[in-house]
């Protein structure tokens, strides 16, 4: 068989709060969305911007991180793979079919005050699912001295 990859990435915002179940066996589960946005130029020269929203579902420890710090208008960074379901609709007989992103790995990027915790609890309970390993370096003299304005993010 040839080599294959299911892998997505996003960087976003979520669009509401999740919804947080757990399945008969008792795992958790959070259901939430995320929106991506792209900038295009139409025809006539004006900027555009399109907005796709993604299903999210994390599962176990992932999905108490949602649970505990995600709300609408997070930032997140997402890394999982989409898979698509299938169904029979109770009331119509119709197969239904659903396309999610399951979530293996996320970013909290937004701050406290803008987005990034769901609930009011102290700094010290808050693990991001990342941490970062690397030693705290020196001071960059040019990092010091470079000017970067809003204009010079590519997002």
């Amino acid at each position: 068989m040839a080599k294959s990859v299911n892998k997505v990435i996003l960087l976003g915002n979520v669009g509401k709060d999740p919804e947080i179940r757990s399945t008969g066996g008792g795992t958790m589960v959070a259901n939430f969305t995320l929106a991506t946005s792209d900038r295009f130029q139409d025809a006539q020269g004006n900027w555009q911007d399109r907005t796709e929203w993604h299903n999210l579902v994390a599962f176990k420890r992932l999905a108490e991180i949602v649970r505990d710090y995600v709300k609408k208008g997070s930032k997140l960074y997402i890394e999982g793979k989409i898979q698509t379901r299938s169904w029979d609709d109770k009331e119509t007989g119709a197969k239904r079919y659903r396309t999610e992103i399951i979530v293996n790995d996320l970013s909290l990027l937004s701050g406290r005050d803008n987005g990034g915790s769901a609930y009011n609890r102290p700094a010290a309970a808050a693990k991001p699912a990342h941490e970062d390993q690397r030693q705290p370096g020196g001071t960059d003299e040019y990092a010091q001295s470079a000017e970067i304005s809003d204009d010079d993010i590519p997002f």
